[in-house]
């Protein structure tokens, strides 16, 4: 398998933003096109799964060219279940790899997880991206079926999703969303990513995204398929330059307020409209409380985006 990663800069007025997004999200570069093991190129599904159960990881992604109107690329990726003897495989796409431990598919032996060692089964990512929208098209066979997206910013960790009690505290922030039908239509979906108030915090250094036919491991109906398409992390960064501090780390819990952990210095709070909130050295920003939203705090040439659930 081929690795894509793909860094996106945005030039503005007041300088350079370097972000960063996922390989091949637009789902036109693809691996063994026209065999049972065609894959996206930087995604993964049952056909390259390891496990107990791998060999019999069965087809269930291909190259689609029914894209949606407007679409600047030739493909998508469809994603589908499967039925053997009565029981459901979800179909499901990561950027992880798929690991087949348990014919039950609620099974805890069943899960995708980023394989840190191996550059093929993990997407290195050290921005902190608002949100993640995609488009897709979802047909399940019964209408009140839904499918699921979700998307886990964490550190250097071999994380597992559905996240268990070891990879819980790796946690940086998640984007999770089950939908349902989108009615014979491509619809464009926007889910926010909700920061972890862990202390200390997370340094965000990958993302793990599956996408995938149900939102419970074996619900759904053979046949239920999702097609997508262009998938883009955002950044809302308001015209600052957002840096890694080097000098301090800050972040906020609903307990503490606003923690601030390296040398005292001058700092200046922003919030997302660019307007100054506070200005004061660590002593006097520590322990302040904010209204929900997202915040930039400022010290020299370094800044750190803060969020406020």
């Amino acid at each position: 398998m081929k690795k894509i990663t793909l860094n996106i800069l945005l030039f503005s007025s007041l300088g350079v933003f370097a972000q960063q997004q996922i390989g091949n999200s637009s789902m036109e570069s693809w691996d063994n096109v026209g065999q049972t093991s065609e894959e996206p190129t930087n995604w993964n599904s049952f056909k390259t799964g390891t496990g107990g159960l791998s060999s019999f990881g069965s087809q269930q992604v291909g190259r689609s060219t029914s894209i949606r109107s407007g679409a600047s690329g030739s493909y998508c990726a469809r994603i589908y279940a499967k039925s053997t003897l009565g029981v459901v495989a979800n179909g499901l796409l990561t950027v992880g790899q798929v690991n087949m431990g348990s014919s039950t598919a609620n099974s805890p032996d069943n899960y995708n997880f980023t394989k840190t060692a191996d550059e093929n089964f993990s997407e290195a990512l050290t921005s902190t991206p608002d949100s993640i929208v995609f488009w897709v098209k979802y047909t399940p066979i019964n209408a009140s079926h839904q499918a699921r997206v979700h998307a886990i910013l964490h550190d250097s960790y071999d994380f597992r999703d559905p996240i268990d009690a070891n990879s819980a505290p790796h946690t940086a922030a998640r984007a999770e969303l089950n939908y349902g039908t989108t009615g014979g239509n491509w619809v464009r979906k926007s889910v926010p990513f909700v920061y972890e108030a862990q202390i200390p915090a997370v340094n965000v250094e990958y993302i793990l995204v599956t996408f995938a036919t149900s939102s419970t491991p074996g619900g759904g109906s053979a046949n239920d398929e999702v097609l997508l398409d262009d998938i883009e992390l955002i950044y809302n960064s308001v015209g600052i330059n957002e840096q890694v501090a080097k000098t301090f780390k800050a972040f906020y819990s609903n307990e503490n307020g606003l923690v601030i952990k390296g040398e005292n210095a001058n700092f200046e709070l922003v919030n997302l409209s660019g307007a100054t909130e506070r200005v004061g050295d660590l002593n006097a920003l520590n322990g302040l409380h904010l209204n929900t939203g997202i915040y930039f705090l400022k010290s020299g040439n370094s800044v750190v985006k803060i969020l406020v659930p």
